[in-house]
């Protein structure tokens, strides 16, 4: 270790869609340790998308029980730690035991949209008081569905004992000793009944969709005295909660608000910060990712569904295996000339356009490695269509900063510049949300240093240019009504 005794240490845990991994920072941005363990999800059919509470519970306490032994003696340096986590994927509990109540059901699940398309009179209102469109990845009509068909979850809530939450919450009940029912905004924000001005559940929103506010966990900030984390002889205070596309904003410090951030992982995301008055724009999404001393950061943010899993289901369905598509996926985005085109549903149509039920498809012909270039490619397209949003906003866009496992494909960032006509700065560390969320437990220090980072300048592409056009013009046509967003008040 680089560190010394008298430097405090950081513990970040990010719990994401395919992992838990615990990150070990000095106050110098420096990893120390690390300890990662897999976790698994169940896909039956289109849209269920769970996984085993009580596992990713377990995980989590593994990889930090895992990391702090790695640390052996300078374990007793960790100053502080936290966590975050998929923002929109949750999770019922009894409140009295800790006892799971329901699976986790994933941010990628729908189940339940059906039953929320009966609300789409309300969509206008939705979207004012909460910041997000009405759609079934969102907390709301998951609680409702855990209520209608768990009869365990209608037992609790006749008795008293149902606790309800992002997934967040219910981590840090079975994590820290207090076991706190508290949440912070960026987790809150997802669920479709939390008011983004007022910073509280909204009581017309909860009587709308039916869901208790006795079972909600209360509202607090993101830094906030959650309790603490006890293994043995460790006792750590936890200062942050948080969602995973929140903390990767932070991953160099303070976002500078000329700058894009897109985060590609299972999804893709991409932000811009906006101060501390909410913006919103038609077909986007606003929410708060930070509040301290009373004052609440807002972003706008444009949301990719089909990411690292529509690679992996186009992948799977080309008898491809995962590994072997990401090893190979350079040389084939070096030597792709003309790959067909991919209209990207999976997952449910994201950003700008929000179509649950998209089918996806390719348009064109190509072999194995040439479909695998057109989804790649595809996900860069949905990212231009949401900067080309964001570049509405003041002021103006100096480039797109790119984080996440699939930045580490050169030939994807190339294109995403080429596109964009933005300069692309993909940081060498890839652990974006553990970066970010170690420098908020460590309060924000002026000092964080940034990573070292490699930037692809905008490059004449008139080959992709002219698929990208074609791209925008398969999309119209089979969405003749999809919304342009323009900056509103």
């Amino acid at each position: 270790m680089a560190s010394t005794a008298s430097t405090p240490l950081y513990l970040a845990i990010d719990q994401g869609g395919h992992a838990s991994r615990a990150i070990v920072f000095d106050s110098q941005a420096g990893a120390q340790a690390m300890a990662e363990a897999p976790v698994a999800t169940l896909r039956s059919g289109d849209d269920r998308v769970e996984q085993d509470a009580d596992a990713v519970a377990a995980s989590v306490r593994e990889v930090a029980e895992r990391v702090l032994a790695k640390l052996g003696g300078w374990a007793a340096a960790v100053a502080a730690g936290g966590l975050a986590t998929q923002r929109s994927s949750l999770v019922c509990w009894d409140r009295r035991t800790g006892a799971a109540l329901s699976p986790v059901l994933s941010w990628q699940d729908r189940r339940a949209a059906k039953w929320l398309a009966g609300f789409a009179g309300e969509a206008e209102r939705v979207h004012a008081r909460t910041g997000l469109v009405l759609s079934a990845h969102y907390g709301a009509s998951k609680f409702r569905w855990c209520l209608d068909h768990l009869p365990g979850v209608r037992e609790a809530l006749a008795e008293g004992r149902l606790a309800l939450g992002p997934m967040a919450s219910f981590l840090l009940f079975r994590l820290l000793a207090e076991r706190p029912h508290v949440v912070d905004p960026a987790n809150a924000s997802r669920t479709l009944l939390w008011d983004f001005q007022t910073r509280d559940w909204a009581a017309d929103l909860l009587d709308l969709f039916g869901v208790p506010r006795v079972a909600l966990p209360a509202c607090v900030p993101t830094r906030h005295a959650f309790g603490h984390f006890e293994a043995g002889a460790w006792r750590i205070p936890f200062r942050v909660m948080t969602g995973d596309q929140a903390a990767a904003l932070f991953a160099g410090g303070a976002p500078a608000p000329q700058d894009a951030f897109a985060n590609i992982g299972t999804g893709a995301f991409v932000q811009r910060i906006v101060g501390d008055k909410p913006v919103r724009l038609p077909g986007l999404l606003s929410g708060v990712v930070l509040e301290e001393n009373g004052r609440p950061l807002y972003v706008v943010e444009g949301t990719v569904n089909g990411a690292g899993v529509a690679l992996e289901t186009v992948a799977g369905e080309l008898g491809l295996r995962l590994a072997d598509v990401l090893r190979q996926a350079p040389a084939w985005l070096a030597a792709a000339t003309r790959p067909p085109l991919f209209l990207n549903g999976v997952s449910g149509l994201g950003s700008p356009y929000w179509v649950p039920d998209f089918p996806s498809r390719f348009v064109g012909a190509g072999e194995a490695p040439a479909r695998i270039v057109a989804v790649l490619e595809s996900i860069v397209f949905l990212l231009a269509v949401n900067l080309e949003a964001l570049r509405g906003l003041s002021p103006m866009l100096r480039c797109v900063r790119l984080t996440g496992g699939l930045a580490a494909l050169a030939g994807l960032a190339q294109r995403l510049a080429d596109v964009s006509g933005l300069a692309v700065v993909c940081p060498e560390f890839r652990e974006a949300t553990a970066r970010g969320l170690a420098y908020l437990v460590a309060g924000c220090p002026a000092a964080w240093p940034a990573a070292e980072a490699r930037t692809f300048a905008p490059q004449p592409a008139p080959g992709l240019r002219r698929r990208y056009a074609s791209w925008r013009c398969a999309m119209e046509e089979a969405l003749p009504h999809a919304p342009r967003p323009t900056p509103t008040p």
